[in-house]
């Protein structure tokens, strides 16, 4: 299968782009289609947006496009502020093929008629921001960006950076706080009441800013990277990989308890248990496979339902979820205690503490799982994690609660007989966060900083090691 997304080899200018892979073209060619027939094309392709949440990407490029000029401008955010553990596939695009990010990124605003364009990523994707601004230097200078304002914004290390509301407040200048309502409905520079930290008193005064929604366009690098392909070759010839429900090809990166780690674009469905293969070369040798994460955001897979294809609906038939396709393997050297534990208090510190009942509820639920894991636990405390669980999503305003029950409260359900062994006092090694800082000859590194993180988003001077009983009764 010729690459659709990550080229073999870095693309290093827009003569390259150009020569190996008729950059430009597409994007001519959505001009002379016309916006509603490039909706068209894109809604038929059936392409689901890759930052995690799957939402058909015609439709909701549709609810932007859609309402006239009395809701605003309109704007449009290509999301490269990958965070999710488990997942590189994004700096890996980024890195190799920015021009068709901005391809794709131009002919998404044109399409919906924006004003203005951003693309946001971590101020220590160092390597990926030089490459976006190489593009896009080169593309402005050789005019097929035309008039359209482009804004690279590099952001902050906090998990909710990611987050499309908080991606917004951050593109505003605020803090990675998520707003009340979501960006298709109140977008970027709007004066009307957005429900965010600061509430936008100072944008009346900002030349961006006027009355009316401005509905925004938020959508993941790798969906704008797909963009191009779809109008230069067509909805069908798209449909041509993948599913039916999940056409197309992704990137996917793999992690963990594997030979090695890496990221590769693969058709959409393609088995679990062949993605490992493929990309991690298997489990380790001597070792069997116990379970898969999804990153932090969908229910554990265990082991017997590997072979599950990788689309959207054959994921949420077993009970899990595609993510963005960052998978992180656990052989049977581990236990789901440790894996939830390690879970739970990324959540918890990365929580932005807006919504009471998600703040507290991921903090107890990681006391109680670090006195189970010192061997200090008992059967009522299984019981109150549980109790926690429920309510952990009360009142929120992002997904981060949804996703504390959804790996925790699998982990608990999927491997009881863990839990009883750390009650009878079994150890077990802490498992590190696998956030990624980069994968270099199959070997990822994980960021040395994240054990030292805080709930408050401050960091110690070390390694916060110590168990906190919490509260009992």
């Amino acid at each position: 299968m010729t690459a659709v997304l990550l080229p073999d080899a870095p693309i290093l200018s827009l003569d390259a782009y150009v020569a190996e892979r008729d950059g430009g073209a597409a994007l001519e060619q959505s001009r002379s289609l016309g916006s509603q027939r490039v909706l068209g094309e894109i809604d038929a392709s059936g392409l689901r947006g890759r930052g995690g949440a799957g939402f058909p990407a015609g439709r909701k490029w549709a609810s932007i496009a859609a309402g006239g000029p009395e809701v605003g401008q309109r704007y449009v955010v290509a999301n490269g502020a990958e965070g999710e553990p488990g997942s590189f596939k994004d700096r890996a695009l980024m890195g190799r093929n920015p021009y068709q990010v901005l391809e794709g990124l131009q002919i998404a605003a044109e399409t919906v008629g924006a004003e203005a364009a951003f693309v946001a990523l971590k101020a220590s994707f160092v390597p990926q921001l030089e490459a976006m601004r190489r593009a896009h230097r080169e593309m402005v200078d050789a005019g097929l960006l035309g008039s359209l304002p482009i804004t690279i914004v590099a952001g902050p290390e906090e998990y909710l950076f990611g987050e499309e509301k908080a991606l917004l407040e951050v593109i505003e200048g605020e803090e990675p706080l998520p707003r009340l309502f979501p960006p298709y409905l109140y977008g970027l520079f709007t004066t009307s009441p957005q429900m965010g930290w600061s509430a936008g008193s100072a944008l009346p005064d900002d030349p961006r800013g006027r009355p009316g929604s401005n509905p925004t366009l938020a959508t993941n690098v790798e969906t704008l990277a797909n963009v191009p392909a779809i109008v230069g070759r067509g909805a069908d010839w798209y449909r041509g990989f993948g599913t039916g429900e999940s056409p197309g090809v992704a990137l996917y990166t793999v992690v963990g308890d594997t030979r090695r780690a890496g990221v590769a674009e693969l058709e959409l469905g393609t088995p679990l248990d062949a993605v490992l293969v493929e990309i991690g070369g298997g489990v380790r040798e001597g070792r069997s496979l116990k379970m898969v994460l999804s990153g932090v955001a969908n229910p554990v897979v265990p082991a017997d339902l590997v072979d599950t294809p990788t689309s959207y609906e054959a994921m949420e038939a077993v009970g899990s979820g595609l993510g963005a396709c960052g998978f992180i393997a656990y052989d049977d050297t581990r236990d789901a205690v440790s894996v939830a534990r390690m879970a739970s208090r990324f959540l918890y510190v990365e929580s932005c503490g807006q919504c009471p009942a998600c703040k507290f509820g991921t903090g107890e639920v990681t006391a109680y799982l670090d006195r189970i894991a010192a061997g200090r636990g008992d059967a009522d405390d299984i019981e109150r994690i549980g109790a926690r669980l429920r309510t952990v999503t009360d009142a929120n305003r992002c997904f981060l609660g949804e996703q504390e029950q959804r790996v925790v409260g699998s982990l608990l359900r999927s491997f009881p007989e863990d839990f009883v062994d750390r009650l009878e006092g079994i150890d077990r090694e802490p498992l590190p966060v696998p956030k990624i800082v980069d994968i270099v000859d199959g070997v990822a590194s994980y960021d040395p900083d994240q054990v030292r993180k805080r709930p408050d988003w401050t960091m110690a001077d070390s390694p916060l090691v110590e168990v906190v009983d919490p509260p009992r009764g």
